[in-house]
């Protein structure tokens, strides 16, 4: 395990421009259930971009021009009941999401690097340990690979908050503090679509189902995996009683490289992309090589 203080570094081919909103064409990929929703950039070895609970695949908005300029042929993913995929399954769950994983990577052609945040990165370590043929590489933003102890009194609020209909205005709210860094500048606008997004027809229904999953499958396939793996953590990451130490606990099992973000949330991804698509890019190009 290498852990490294990420600084902010310049590469040659890197953007942090981010991705305009109607740059590519969403596709939906039918399942039993419904359809979830991607879309997909640029050209070259296929690299599969999960956002987690509550979030949209625009999160991932400053990496993709960063993948596109190296070479890649970026995919990014609705989560069920999120962005533009349907909220009519019945499962909103890890392995769901995995399943669905499975199926964009085949349906796209194979193997794929992924990149999952949060949620999306237990996703993206059940498919690595059940589908390892599928899974070139793992980089895992602000991961949420195993469950950590609730207090009662927490978890009723927490319940009580997304029971009701001000339960928009409750993630809008604490999807703030999950950027106790620096702010992307389009962060109000960006925050404005992911509260539209739990407008449309069941998927504020959707999203409280997912506030249940457990990662536990997650946490007991991690010595499963076998694809190289990066861990990418936000040094203040509010998620996480000690970021650095959990970093550390899912690198020991991933035999992963990570690398700290300092002064980044939840999402260092988009509140420090100049840090986080070159460690990204870097590790991508080493995983599809072999590296």
């Amino acid at each position: 395990m290498l852990m490294t203080l990420a600084k902010s570094t310049k590469g040659d081919r890197m953007s942090t421009a981010p991705v305009q909103g109607g740059s590519a064409e969403v596709q939906f990929l039918q399942r039993d259930e419904g359809r979830v929703a991607y879309d997909v950039r640029g050209e070259g070895p296929l690299v599969l971009c999960v956002p987690g609970m509550g979030e949209l695949r625009s999160i991932f908005r400053y990496t993709v021009p960063a993948l596109v300029a190296n070479g890649f042929r970026v995919a990014s993913f609705d989560l069920r009941g999120h962005g533009d995929s349907d909220a009519s399954f019945s499962s909103y769950d890890d392995p769901a999401a995995a399943s669905d994983l499975e199926a964009l990577i085949g349906h796209l052609g194979g193997p794929a690097v992924i990149v999952g945040n949060s949620m999306g990165a237990a996703a993206g370590v059940l498919v690595a340990a059940g589908r390892p043929e599928l899974v070139a590489g793992l980089a895992l933003v602000g991961p949420a690979v195993r469950d950590h102890p609730t207090g009662a009194v927490t978890a009723l609020i927490q319940r009580l908050l997304l029971a009701g209909p001000w339960a928009r205005a409750a993630w809008a709210y604490y999807l703030g503090r999950l950027y106790p860094g620096r702010r992307p500048d389009d962060f109000a606008e960006h925050r404005a679509s992911v509260v539209a997004s739990m407008r449309r027809p069941g998927h504020i229904e959707a999203f409280r189902k997912t506030t249940r999953t457990s990662h536990a499958p997650a946490e007991a396939r991690l010595e499963d995996v076998r694809a190289p793996a990066l861990v990418v953590m936000g040094e203040r990451d509010p998620d996480f009683r000690d970021p650095a130490g959990e970093a550390r606990w899912i690198s020991e099992r991933l035999r992963a490289e990570v690398v700290m973000v300092p002064g980044a949330g939840h999402f260092p991804q988009a509140e420090y992309p100049e840090v986080v698509g070159p460690a990204v890019v870097a590790f991508a190009s080493r995983a599809v090589k072999g590296a």
